[in-house]
């Protein structure tokens, strides 16, 4: 089992910035890719961004390239994800996960744990 637990998240307003960290206990962390999804109101859960078990390799959807960033500290077992540049639409409750495969990562079937979800709301 691994137990992942989210920082808060925060308001913000149009174009600032959000540090987001997820922290894991349980099995060895560095097994796991990790990654991060976000859910709007209304609509499905999306994938966000990866990093596989060492950090060399990352992925992100279109929506965050260039504004986001994602890296992990194996040391401290812990997940992060910078936000910059924040627009309204990405106002959404955002999720830390766990898994096993950095290609299935990016798929929310892909994920073997969760975290608590953190709510982000982004002010026009």
């Amino acid at each position: 089992q691994v137990q992942l637990v989210q920082s808060a998240g925060g308001l913000v307003q149009a174009g600032g910035s959000l540090r987001l960290s997820c922290a894991a206990s349980g099995r060895t962390f560095s097994n796991y890719a990790m990654g991060w999804f976000r859910q709007a109101p209304g609509k499905e859960r999306e994938f966000v961004a990866t990093i596989n078990w060492s950090g060399e390799s990352t992925y992100y959807a279109d929506s965050a390239k260039g504004r986001f960033t994602i890296s992990r500290d194996n040391a401290k077992n812990t997940v992060y994800l910078q936000l910059n540049s924040l627009k309204p639409e990405d106002t959404a409750v955002y999720y830390c996960a766990a898994s096993r495969y950095y290609s299935d990562s990016r798929h929310y079937s892909g994920n073997d744990y969760w975290g608590q979800g953190t709510q982000v709301t982004v002010s026009s």
